[in-house]
């Protein structure tokens, strides 16, 4: 049963920073950014996500209180060959990252397009009472001969 729990909890990537541009100086604390990072579909071999987004600096973002922005960008690509781990729920929260101490995140949320044969990756932040619109979308195509493993 304990089995059962751990293979059904939701699967969730880690991302690796890439690099990242300076956008303004601050005097005291590290400048403003954006930072590119990659994470790999946990449940979709040979898809990599690139994330872009704003990252705070100055005092409060050295020490960990600044709060993001909202802008972010997502570009999911295929760079292997797709192996699916399992049935794919129709839509799966693939990566979270905290953009602020309290409450703020950055979420990709992978959808699943039966009907196009597609995967579709949304970036959008959210916050405990009010959230942005701010969001990006990409799409990976996947082969007509492949079908899609979704759970119903």
């Amino acid at each position: 049963m304990l089995l059962a729990a751990i293979c059904a909890a939701p699967t969730r990537a880690a991302a690796e920073t890439l690099g990242a541009v300076d956008t303004a100086f601050q005097l005291l604390g590290p400048d403003h950014k954006v930072v590119v990072e990659v994470f790999d579909d946990p449940r979709v071999a040979g898809v990599s996500c690139y994330l872009s987004r704003a990252k705070t600096g100055g005092i409060k973002g050295a020490i960990g209180l600044a709060e993001d922005k909202s802008e972010s960008s997502v570009a999911c690509r295929q760079v292997g060959p797709l192996t699916f781990r399992g049935a794919l729920p129709p839509q799966e929260e693939v990566f979270t990252e905290r953009a602020s101490v309290f409450f703020k995140h950055v979420r990709v949320v992978r959808m699943v397009d039966v009907k196009r044969n597609a995967l579709v990756y949304l970036v959008y932040s959210d916050r405990l009472v009010d959230g942005s619109p701010t969001n990006s979308v990409t799409a990976v195509a996947v082969p007509g001969n492949q079908p899609l493993p979704v759970r119903r």
